[in-house]
């Protein structure tokens, strides 16, 4: 009787990769000409981005500093989740961003839903915050991927444990 081969569907975001990302955008915001005497700051917190700056434009400004350093070193950007803007000390305006870690219930159905549409003789099961999918054939499970990563779903999402 043959094996059951399987992968795991997670949606993880590596914090090392994030803190180098965000010291790379600091060094360049002190280095770049329109940020000069501005009072512009990023921050993790735990699995929570804080960006500071003078005003929005300036935000917005930093955060696309910050997004371009976040792809240059692999992390996924569309597990950031950011809140509003909101006034902070000094004259200055605050915006928090949430890393998301791991596939939520929805997404979790938006992702069976997927692998269900392929018509394909494969098992998934949500395991807490990840997915586990498991079939004879390898190449059924190659067909699951592909077929995951053509949709468009909400988060960034990666497969390990292919056995």
């Amino acid at each position: 009787m043959s094996k059951e081969s399987s992968f795991d569907i997670v949606s993880k975001v590596d914090l090392s990769e994030v803190t180098n990302a965000i010291n790379i955008a600091m060094k360049e915001i002190k280095n770049r000409y329109d940020f000069k005497g501005s009072k512009s700051d990023i921050s993790l917190d735990k699995d929570e981005l804080i960006l500071i700056s003078d005003d929005e434009f300036k935000l917005e400004q930093l955060k696309d500093v910050l997004i371009g350093k976040l792809i240059k070193r692999g992390v996924p950007t569309k597990n950031i989740q950011y809140g509003k803007i909101e006034p902070a000390s000094g004259g200055t305006v605050r915006q928090r961003a949430k890393l998301v870690q791991g596939i939520d219930k929805e997404n979790a159905k938006k992702i069976n839903t997927i692998i269900k549409n392929t018509g394909l003789k494969v098992k998934s099961q949500v395991q807490d915050d990840q997915i586990r999918v498991s079939g004879k054939s390898k190449d059924d499970l190659q067909k699951v991927i592909a077929a995951i990563r053509e949709a468009d779903l909400p988060i960034d999402v990666q497969f390990v444990n292919y056995r």
